[in-house]
């Protein structure tokens, strides 16, 4: 039977040209493209496949895909049956639902081989890998393994009205006579040595015993005025009401003594409040240093709003995270030495969610306008 040949329609030849001459499609596309083109230039599969270093056979598959499936599909590769997938449809969903559901008694979560075995226990399959699992879970991103911990707040009015009252707070400008300081705490773990670390040497890291003593803990608090650049610790043996108060007089007469009201951001604990003030001082005095503080609270569960948790977090990372930190002298002066070049270089905070943002974000706890 002779064979069937190629006539490219004018348009067909200009887009296999344009194809060959760009260079960004795969060698397999090219090398059709080029079939064709020299299928209709007459010349014989076996000039062709010359040419081109491949087999007569590619060449005639290319040609007759082209004349029974057009262009488009004999440029592209053919579908290739391969193996049957391990698991079918059903078995795949049966897999999933399990992952998801509560892990056997005894066990804190599904392990690979656990869900294997539990799989051919229920009689879904006969035979069964890990890695096919492994597989299977990945494919869907799942990981029932893993847990975040996550706070997730009950989004009420109360809360709703504390976010905005702070969103205001920061989009005021900033006002040096009237400063916005964050204020919060972490409470820091004390260890010592009990045997001299090695130090770094070429081919070795810092090697430290993994038996440390445990020295206490200390509490830090931090007070942070996001928009000049300036935070300030105080490291204080509890974190108690009279530890807060003492503080909050710490703020007033040593950081701020010149500024009439101070807005302050901070956590709704029951204890800030200026009645601790009283409580603590006596009424004078707690009006004394109460009247020059503006209070803000966070919402419930809504610590992400105060600016001084991302200034904690940096702390963590650079100054406290992997050190042990025997005593609390020790604790205050790298504290300082972390502060103060952050200080001089008048680090900021930007913080750009603003109320239009949680307005939009928030939107449907948000009562529905009357008409």
């Amino acid at each position: 039977m002779p064979k069937r040949e190629i006539h490219l329609k004018p348009n067909e030849r200009d887009q296999l040209v344009k194809l060959v001459s760009t260079g960004y499609h795969q060698a397999n596309e090219i090398r059709r493209a080029y079939t064709l083109l020299h299928s209709d230039g007459g010349m014989t599969d076996q000039a062709i496949a010359d040419l081109l270093f491949c087999s007569e056979d590619s060449i005639r598959r290319t040609r007759i895909r082209y004349l029974n499936e057009g262009l488009t599909l004999a440029l592209e590769d053919q579908p290739r049956p391969g193996r049957e997938p391990a698991l079918n449809a059903q078995q795949e969903a049966y897999l999933i639902a399990l992952a998801c559901s509560a892990p056997p008694s005894g066990q804190e979560h599904w392990t690979l081989e656990l869900l294997t075995q539990r799989m051919m226990d229920d009689e879904q399959v006969e035979t069964l890998s890990p890695e096919t699992v492994r597989l299977t879970l990945k494919k869907n991103k799942l990981k029932p393994w893993l847990v975040q911990s996550w706070c997730i707040p009950e989004i009420t009015s109360e809360f709703l009205t504390a976010m905005e009252n702070v969103l205001e707070v920061y989009a005021q400008p900033y006002d040096p006579a009237r400063p916005m300081v964050n204020f919060d705490e972490k409470s820091v773990e004390l260890h010592a040595d009990v045997r001299t670390p090695l130090p770094l040497a070429s081919g070795h890291p810092k090697r430290i015993d993994y038996e440390y003593a445990r020295c206490g803990t200390r509490n830090v608090f931090l007070f942070l005025e996001p928009k000049a650049g300036k935070r300030h610790t105080l490291t204080t043996r509890r974190r108690t009401k009279e530890d807060w108060a003492k503080a909050m007089r710490y703020l007033v007469d040593q950081l701020y003594p010149n500024a009439p009201i101070i807005d302050v951001v901070m956590d709704n604990l029951n204890t800030h409040t200026k009645m601790t003030l009283n409580e603590i001082f006596g009424k004078v005095e707690g009006d004394r240093i109460g009247n020059r503080l503006q209070f803000h609270y966070t919402p419930l569960h809504g610590s992400w709003l105060n600016m001084a948790e991302i200034e904690l977090s940096v702390m963590e990372r650079q100054c406290l995270r992997k050190r042990r930190l025997g005593n609390e002298f020790t604790l205050g002066t790298e504290l300082i030495a972390w502060e103060k070049p952050r200080n001089d270089a008048q680090v900021k905070i930007r913080w750009k969610f603003t109320k239009d943002d949680a307005r939009r974000v928030f939107a449907k706890y948000y009562p529905a306008p009357q008409d």
